[in-house]
């Protein structure tokens, strides 16, 4: 067996429902077949596998030879979709020509008015029809309504109305799941479960503090100005390069412009970058870009064949130690770790305080108090097949029978992608007197804030946190990074505390880091690896790359729309159009692309880590659900609380009080969380 059919069972074979550590011949002639046709390495086939895999059901779905071709021709209609997303693009492209002249008769300027007014002339037609300079009659027939529905989020042309039913396929039945409950992944599971109490504690054992200004968060989106843009880019470069310095203690004479000609070594600091807008980076398209300060913001073309390990990504601040001796390009020679911020850590007498918020009462035993338990779930918390919610209402019911300390939601809520909303086939909560009066606020009410006033109402000591998605109907702010959700508005309880996105706050003495941006996906889309740096897991990686970068939006620019995964289809019904001309085709919309990360740049800053390190970082991605500690941060993946035709995950924390030796209480000095030895954390099935 050569190397390549290994590294194909060693990454398949779980998939299957063989009892041999071994494939099936035919299922590894299908995936042979896959990596010589999409020129793909395994990992990345895994990585595709994964996201179908979960697409279809999670642990029902096996790898056999019918699967295994089913996911064949799901990745080929995936790439097909990424091929004509990019050639529309560019089809859209207009190319720069004089003005014309309005003696030449070509039209109006820029055909703006191109199949908009009757009687507009066309330059490109042949035969002198709509781009004949001859004269001739005047046509006052109402325009083809088809006329500018090219773009992928315009009004659907031709007459078509979209309908919101299943297309297809069997309806998941969330009563029926199997493996509820079950405990996917696992850390520290020598902690025990705490034994539920027999009654509500008096009072809310978690004290939250926001580590965010939310104030800052609502700005004024759309309003961006590119000055103000590149000087945030730039300030970053030029704060990590101040950092990296006093770090390493480099001399002011130890950096350079890389793009300067020298024979000398030098350390360059600057942001990865590819000189093409299309295609995933790559060692050719590899690029570093400098500030304007120290690096006259120009982009140096790199050469990193002679590193043993390397791990970049577009956006990502590095420092680089090389030369540049011809002036056309950077050979790098090392690249030097940035600083990580400290470890967040508190004095032993705000720790006692802390932990005397763990009894449930006043005359409860201290040596035997009861454990926090977190629950942290994110969206969707329904199927893209009904609009029920069965998946939050179960979470909200395990967290009132275990007597939850706090649960961490994170959007989407009402998804803007679900099938349903795209369509506007919604039923209208019973309250609404005037449907067309009904507003997403409306929705909003009925089917999140409603069960949570209920929730509220069992367990009126639980903290209860929202954090808003991009994809959140209900959310005015669409870009990130983004405003908090209005609190009275959808009508939520006292106890939810509606947070921005990213956001940073202290529940007790640990620091929660969390947003609800696909970041591991993202950078697994993006990055670039080599050597030694294969070796390391996809998500320590990645969430390695968040840390140290300091951001909870690292990369830049962010993964466009159309390389994203489709959201489920809608089917259509085509009307018959009554002003289209004779001889004229019916055009339906372009394909509706994922709404994608909005990203407002000048306010970039505002997704970054301040001051220290948080205890626990909470990623939210459609990849495997995981829990790894990462650079003494316990890094967290719920999951999706539903999946598109199947029940999600959610995670589990159980965290014990913080136990100080005698030797740090008399010394008095702040002393290291370290959550990562007293949490346990499950990632389990809804």
């Amino acid at each position: 067996m050569d190397g390549l059919s290994t590294e194909l069972t060693e990454r398949f074979e779980r998939y299957c429902a063989t009892k041999d550590a071994s494939l099936p011949d035919d299922v590894m002639q299908e995936l042979q077949f896959m990596l010589r046709l999409y020129s793909i390495s395994p990992e990345e086939l895994d990585f595709k596998w994964q996201a179908y895999h979960m697409k279809m059901g999670g642990e029902e779905t096996k790898l056999n030879v019918k699967t295994a071709r089913d996911f064949k021709k799901n990745v080929q209609d995936t790439l097909e979709r990424e091929s004509r997303g990019k050639a529309q693009a560019r089809n859209d492209t207009k190319k720069s020509v004089p003005t014309p002249r309005a003696g030449k008769g070509a039209g109006d300027v820029f055909d703006m008015l191109d199949g908009l007014v009757p009687n507009t002339p066309r330059a490109s037609a042949p035969n002198g029809v709509n781009g004949s300079t001859v004269k001739r009659k005047s046509n006052f027939d109402t325009p083809a309504s088809k006329a500018n529905k090219s773009h992928e989020m315009s009004s659907p042309g031709g007459g078509l109305t979209p309908k919101g039913d299943v297309n297809g396929g069997p309806v998941f039945d969330f009563a029926s799941r199997t493996g509820a409950g079950d405990i996917s992944e696992q850390i520290n599971g020598h902690i025990t479960l705490p034994d539920t109490p027999e009654e509500a504690p008096a009072e809310a054992r978690i004290k939250l503090k926001a580590n965010t200004d939310m104030s800052k968060f609502s700005y004024k989106t759309m309003a961006t100005k590119l000055s103000e843009a590149s000087e945030v880019l730039d300030d970053r470069i030029d704060e990590f390069r101040q950092l990296i310095q006093e770090h390493h203690e480099f001399e002011d004479s130890a950096f350079g412009n890389p793009s300067h000609q020298s024979p000398s070594e030098i350390i360059a600091v600057g942001r990865i970058a590819s000189d093409t807008s299309e295609g995933k980076l790559n060692t050719p398209s590899l690029v570093l870009e400098g500030s304007r300060r120290w690096g006259s913001g120009r982009r140096v073309p790199l050469k990193v064949e002679t590193l043993a390990s390397y791990n970049f990504f577009p956006g990502q601040i590095v420092a680089l130690r090389g030369i540049n001796a011809s002036g056309d390009f950077f050979t790098v020679s090392e690249v030097i770790s940035l600083p990580l911020l400290s470890q967040p850590a508190s004095k032993p007498h705000e720790l006692d305080t802390v932990n005397a918020r763990y009894l449930d009462t006043p005359d409860s035993d201290p040596e035997n108090a009861r454990p926090l338990t977190v629950l942290i779930a994110s969206g969707p918390y329904t199927t893209d097949q009904n609009l029920d919610f069965s998946a939050l209402q179960t979470l909200l019911d395990n967290a009132a029978s275990s007597f939850a300390d706090g649960i961490v939601l994170l959007g989407p809520f009402i998804d803007a992608e679900h099938p349903a909303i795209r369509s506007g086939d919604i039923d209208l909560p019973p309250h609404v007197t005037q449907p067309d009066q009904a507003t997403m606020a409306d929705v909003f009410r009925h089917y999140i804030s409603a069960p949570l006033q209920q929730f509220s109402q069992r367990v009126p000591t639980c903290q209860i946190i929202l954090v808003p998605s991009l994809r959140d109907v209900a959310s005015r702010h669409a870009a990130f990074p983004q405003d908090k959700f209005p609190k009275k508005e959808l009508g939520l309880p006292k106890q939810a505390q509606c947070v921005t996105n990213p956001m940073t706050l202290s529940m007790n003495e640990f620091i929660l880091g969390m947003s609800t941006l696909d970041i591991l996906d993202m950078l697994r889309r993006e990055e670039l690896v080599g050597g030694k740096a294969r070796s390391v897991n996809i998500y320590e990686r990645a969430a390695r790359n968040v840390i140290e970068q300091r951001s909870f939006l690292p990369l830049f620019p962010p993964t466009g729309r159309e390389k994203l995964g489709a959201p489920a289809p809608v089917e259509e019904k085509l009307l018959s159009n009554a002003n289209a001309r004779e001889g004229e085709e019916e055009e339906g919309p372009s394909p509706f692309l994922p709404l994608g990360t909005m990203l407002d740049t000048s306010y970039l800053k505002l997704g970054e880590m301040l001051n220290v390190r948080p205890d626990v970082l909470v990623t939210p991605s459609v990849l495997a659900p995981c829990v790894k500690v990462v650079e003494s941060v316990l890094v967290i993946n719920p999951g999706t609380l539903s999946k598109k035709r199947a029940a999600g995950t959610y995670a589990r924390m159980t965290i014990n009080p913080s136990k100080l030796s005698e030797a740090e209480r008399e010394k008095g000095v702040a002393v290291a969380h370290k959550l990562w030895e007293r949490a346990r954390v499950d990632i389990v099935k809804i």
